[in-house]
């Protein structure tokens, strides 16, 4: 009898702490605090964010965690009395070779034992999570806006052309057939810009094993071609970065479309010589992407040292027909998110007057 309730107690032990190996897979910094205020498990986000290793955070108080270890004490508290389902509270956490950083806290009764779950949410990665939501949402909203709009200017768009090519049939003047012909011009244009528009969206997505840099190496190819005198392209890759899975097509024009937007912006500096974009590859850990944690990402960077992308298009950037140029389509970008989405990626930048960093992330694992 004592070794059959020994190898109960054994697989009650086992179950429970392989459900609370779970959280390792969340990004949010999750706790599971006893009734004396100590941490009986922290999860792999929380042990990156404080810079320890589970052993070191694990049998300590909780409050040796914060700055305000008074706050945290009577709330702990307050919990474990059931005062309240679920306390929130901004604190500050410390953290090991760091900076202390600002967290939102959430506490609630774990069980019956008086023990309390602990959800850290730091305020910087809430801020980009909340952006990247916004960015999915917009794109979400603009996949559907693209797809009715360009369906409604195709049907009538047809019909305009196929009413010019029988009215110039008609025409005997060449004055009034250079009028028909303009029409037949731009209703080309706008069936190509249509077709770029639908472009995504036809296309299956193709996956096979893909070596990033040959896709950099094509788009630098490409962009050189292009701009042959005063601008250099240069490369800074980890080339121990592994295949990814994706659509090479996909990717090349996700990358170019990005690169060509910065060597456009470079129109001043390239007369000059002196305009660089960078080729940056490297691994990112431990990376939040759509809501979902993954261990490794690509990170990939093009950054140019133009004059900056202008603040009045900042948070329209992605979006369709927004264009910080004369004369720009304004679906360059567009296109490049939604490629890179279809990879579960995510296309994020920085920009400030004389460097503007574009980041594209692509989970790996």
């Amino acid at each position: 009898m004592a070794n059959a309730k020994g190898k109960s107690n054994h697989i009650k032990e086992s179950t429970k702490t392989s459900s609370l190996d779970v959280l390792d897979l969340l990004a949010t910094l999750v706790l599971l605090v006893s009734a004396k205020g100590e941490v009986l498990y922290a999860n792999s986000a929380t042990q990156e964010i404080l810079g320890l290793p589970r052993k070191l955070i694990e049998g300590n108080l909780l409050s040796d965690f914060f700055v305000e270890y008074k706050t945290i004490i009577s709330c702990i508290n307050s919990a474990q009395k059931e005062h309240f389902s679920a306390l929130r509270f901004d604190a500050t956490i410390k953290r090991a070779g760091a900076e202390n950083m600002p967290v939102h806290v959430i506490l609630a009764s774990a069980d019956t034992e008086g023990q309390v779950f602990v959800e850290l949410l730091p305020l910087e990665q809430q801020a980009k999570q909340d952006r990247e939501e916004r960015i999915i949402d917009q794109a979400l909203a603009n996949k559907e806006l693209i797809r009715n709009l360009a369906h409604e200017i195709k049907n009538p768009l047809g019909g305009i052309r196929g009413a010019a090519q029988l009215l110039q049939m008609e025409i005997e003047s060449k004055d009034l057939v250079e009028y028909t012909q303009v029409i037949i011009r731009e209703a080309d244009r706008l069936q190509t810009l249509v077709d770029r528009l639908l472009a995504p969206h036809r296309k299956p997505h193709t996956v096979r094993e893909v070596n990033i840099h040959e896709v950099c190496e094509r788009v630098r190819s490409l962009i050189l071609a292009e701009f042959p005198k005063g601008l250099k392209v240069k490369r800074d890759y980890d080339t121990s970065i592994p295949f990814i899975q994706g659509d090479v097509e996909q990717l090349i024009q996700a990358v170019l479309n990005v690169t060509h937007n910065a060597a456009q912006a470079l129109s001043e500096r390239i007369p000059v010589g002196d305009a660089q974009i960078t080729f940056k590859t490297r691994i990112a850990r431990q990376v939040t992407l759509t809501k979902q944690r993954h261990k490794l990402a690509l990170e990939l960077h093009v950054i140019d040292n133009g004059p900056g992308v202008p603040e009045a298009i900042k948070d329209r950037l992605f979006s369709p027909l927004v264009s910080g140029r004369d004369g720009g389509s304004g679906l360059g970008l567009n296109l490049a998110q939604t490629f890179i989405q279809q990879h579960h990626g995510l296309i994020e930048f920085e920009s400030v007057p004389g460097r503007t960093d574009f980041k594209i992330l692509i989970p790996l694992k």
